[in-house]
């Protein structure tokens, strides 16, 4: 059983939301398939959720999703199945495809992340190898992942507008797993092939307060459908600019915006009498990896950081200097596995959920960033099986096996305590919010110059 328990202070005010959901569950359905009619979905995407109770959201939104082998692997069939629609929406004709992935090669939990998305593309029925723009390496080497499967990584070479292999492998699709926050190299420019994400998806030029702008229009216009308090779904936030961690530069400009949003939080927790204490987020708008994150309890903590804390908020991934930070209203995570904070990550591709898994961290507390050293991973083990039953190859048709995922198998039984009920509609919940913060994402690309 891999459902969360949140405790039960805030048990009831869980299940009144999900019955909300569940009421609107016809409405929230069609009113996905207006947006995506509207709006092309990312390639894929990965979404963390926490879970209050009172407070359900969305806190983070990867386009390069680096946990594919942190899922279930009885997904497999329906990644496969989302795989294909999505290479299909880029490119038609498409029958190869280039995986370009991080330039690291030490974390083997990675490359197992790279073999798993590798197995999710060739089981779509696509020609599939792995391509490096390291230049460190220079020939085709094999690297070994962290449950001992092997992936084979081949020096991209380019010739015209075009990316090769050695041995003349010519893709017609070039997908990236690496987030460009070194910057984008120039053998990655003005590809006549289709390169997916889009080279703007990546941190050179991405901003975690623009996909957050986005998702303030997708979080209003889905509140007003439901009928809900918008608050419930989205987290305030403010953006500083002009920050200098490494010499205190910014550091009242940062507390003056931590002290309005923890009282707009104060003023929502007193309305809707609610005694937790605030606190925010201040992470780096731009990167992932949780690096450059602190848990914020009062304008203080901020002003005089000492030097640890100064330098773990100074730079980011590939050494990057953080001059803008988002101040994001800090949504305590009431779910535990074991005995351990939990929160959700659901995985989608093209506008489809595939899975997810809890981040587990026995060694944090619920209002601290999970996405830290000593987190592991339990992969959500909903039971597909009665969701998909007539899955027999990949002839089934995407929008029919689509329509039942979308719904999770979920029917409203009389026994509202059946564990396999429960968990199906907790699940059916987070797809929602992650689909949410997966049109937010659309829309924050499009509204990005190419």
């Amino acid at each position: 059983m891999s459902l969360s328990v949140i405790d039960a202070a805030h048990h009831s005010q869980l299940l009144n939301f999900e019955r909300t959901i569940l009421a609107k569950q016809a409405q929230i359905e069609a009113w996905f398939r207006a947006q995506w009619r509207k709006h092309r979905a990312p390639f894929y995407g990965s979404v963390d959720i926490r879970n209050s109770g009172y407070k359900l959201a969305s806190i983070d939104m990867n386009l390069f999703p680096g946990g594919f082998n942190n899922l279930n692997p009885n997904f497999l069939p329906l990644a496969s199945i989302a795989a294909i629609d999505a290479v299909e929406r880029a490119c038609p004709e498409a029958h190869s495809v280039l995986l370009i992935p991080e330039n690291h090669t030490r974390n083997t939990f990675y490359l197992q992340n790279v073999y798993a998305l590798f197995c999710i593309l060739r089981h779509a029925g696509m020609q599939v190898r792995i391509g490096t723009i390291n230049p460190d390496i220079t020939e085709s080497t094999v690297f070994t992942t962290a449950n001992g499967d092997h992936i084979t990584l081949e020096p991209v070479q380019r010739q015209g507008n075009r990316l090769y292999l050695a041995d003349g492998f010519n893709p017609c699709l070039i997908l990236l797993n690496n987030d460009l926050s070194g910057g984008v190299p120039d053998i990655l420019h003005n590809l006549e092939q289709a390169l997916l994400p889009p080279l703007k998806a990546g941190w050179t030029t991405r901003r975690k307060s623009t996909h957050f702008h986005a998702y303030n229009q997708v979080a209003a216009e889905f509140a007003r459908l439901i009928d809900i308090d918008e608050w419930t779904i989205n987290p305030f936030y403010e953006v500083c600019s002009g920050m200098d961690f490494s010499t205190h530069e910014g550091e009242n400009h940062l507390a003056e915006a931590v002290e309005r949003v923890l009282q707009r939080i104060q003023q929502k927790y007193d309305q809707m009498g609610i005694t937790d204490r605030p606190f925010v987020i201040v992470k780096a708008d731009a990167g992932t990896y949780g690096m450059g994150v602190m848990t914020v309890h009062s304008a203080d903590d901020v002003r005089g950081l000492n030097r640890k804390k100064r330098n773990k908020m100074a730079k980011v991934k590939e050494g990057l200097a953080v001059t803008e930070v988002i101040v994001q209203e800090g949504i305590y995570t009431y779910e535990t596995l074991h005995n351990a904070v939990a929160e959700p990550v659901v995985y989608m591709m093209d506008r489809f959920v595939i899975g997810g898994f809890y981040r587990v961290h026995e060694d944090r507390g619920p209002d601290e960033n999970l996405n830290a050293v000593g987190m592991h991973f339990i992969p959500l083990q909903q039971n597909i099986a009665s969701v998909n039953s007539d899955i027999v190859g990949e002839e089934v048709k995407s929008k029919r096996v689509f329509e039942q995922w979308e719904n999770l198998g979920i029917t409203v039984a009389d026994n509202a305590n059946q564990a396999n009920d429960c968990e199906n509609i907790r699940l059916y919940v987070y797809g929602v919010l992650a689909r949410l913060s997966l049109l937010a994402a659309a829309i924050e690309l499009e509204n990005m110059p190419d």
